[in-house]
């Protein structure tokens, strides 16, 4: 495997650059599961029937501990990258440990959410917004839960390996993942909780 000592550990190999790449494209498929689901989500937005409109069940601080707790940990990933790209490897894990409690702190308040809107009766079969709400949100809080764990496994690598070119690519590749999921909860922050408050 030959390194490029002039690239940063993470576009090192070719097979790391051709990974990245990859993952581009596969982000790109992912933007389109979610338009899918936030034009979907739009249609059926004001198809309530006879159950509860988004400003009857959305509650603004949970959303705001939610919102709060997803974007700092955009901002530690980032830390976290550039303290890998300093070879600093205690940093890393540190940064990379609270992202991931700042994730699971997310998907807490996300499960309380759901709690909340089973209590009030938005199912599924409620009606169709409030099926398409849960479903958009499930599958947003879906990929953050799989993103915990892939960290998870990411910040033993690490500890145990140390930096390498395969450590730093997954990492880097990581963090693509965590930051698309944080832009993602922007939109759904922006169009689907606030356009459902007013």
């Amino acid at each position: 495997m030959k390194i490029d000592n002039t690239q940063p550990l993470e576009y090192s190999t070719d097979q790391n650059q051709m990974n990245i790449l990859g993952f581009w494209i596969f982000l790109g498929a992912e933007i389109m599961l979610f338009a899918t689901l936030f034009a979907t989500y739009f249609i059926y937005a004001d198809r309530t029937g006879s159950g509860p409109t988004g400003s009857d069940i959305f509650e603004i601080t949970p959303v705001l501990i939610e919102t709060f707790l997803l974007l700092t940990s955009s901002f530690t990933i980032g830390l976290a990258i550039n303290a890998m790209r300093l070879g600093r490897k205690n940093a890393t894990l540190t940064f990379l440990a609270i992202t991931l409690l700042l994730g699971a702190g997310f998907i807490g308040f996300e499960i309380f959410e759901f709690v909340h809107y089973y209590h009030v009766g938005a199912g599924l079969q409620t009606s169709a917004f409030t099926g398409m709400l849960l479903t958009t949100l499930g599958t947003h809080g879906a990929h953050v839960t799989f993103g915990f764990f892939w960290g998870l496994f990411i910040l033993i690598q690490i500890k145990r390996d140390g930096f390498n070119p395969r450590t730093a690519n997954k990492s880097f590749i990581f963090s693509l993942y965590w930051h698309f999921l944080d832009v993602m909860w922007i939109f759904i922050f922006s169009f689907i909780y606030l356009k459902g408050m007013m």
